[in-house]
């Protein structure tokens, strides 16, 4: 099927009647090695705007979809981290009430193998009175089954 897979491998050479053989050799799949699904800062800047678009349906169940199985979400107007899907889905109750949408103002993006950051500022707007916040952000996508969901934030 075209699939590739990383391997570790080693050999073990001797002289033998003056010719080198392969005395042992080893090989195996790597169980850590996970081939690196490609993203562009472009890529991961436009995953904000899937969040934001989540945020534009008023549905916390779609916006605790755009998280990974074991996120951690840290919200700006609330002491509890929230660590689960339910928790997520909660915070997200109250705050889509105010009807927020988001702009980022300045932002860094870093990529990794399977991962990504986005980290800045950016600012909210209140659909329910036009009031605007601002705050720091910070963004940590994971790739997680065939798509990039937020493991932090």
């Amino acid at each position: 099927d075209g699939s590739q897979v990383m391997g570790r491998y080693s050999f073990i050479y001797v002289l033998e009647d003056g010719e080198w053989k392969i005395s042992h050799h080893h090989s195996s799949v790597m169980p850590e090695a996970v081939l690196p699904t490609p993203i562009t800062k472009d890529e991961v800047r436009d995953l904000f705007q899937l969040w934001n678009g989540a945020l534009a349906t008023l549905d916390s169940s779609q916006v605790a979809a755009r998280y990974s199985k074991e996120a951690v979400l840290l919200p700006t107007v609330s002491d509890l981290p929230r660590t689960n899907s339910d928790l997520i889905t909660d915070y997200f109750d109250n705050f889509l009430l105010k009807q927020p949408q988001g702009e980022i103002l300045s932002g860094d993006i870093i990529i990794g193998n399977n991962w990504a950051q986005d980290t800045g500022v950016y600012e909210f707007t209140m659909g329910i009175d036009g009031s605007k916040v601002k705050g720091r952000y910070s963004f940590v996508y994971v790739f997680e089954d065939g798509e990039w969901k937020i493991s932090h934030h």
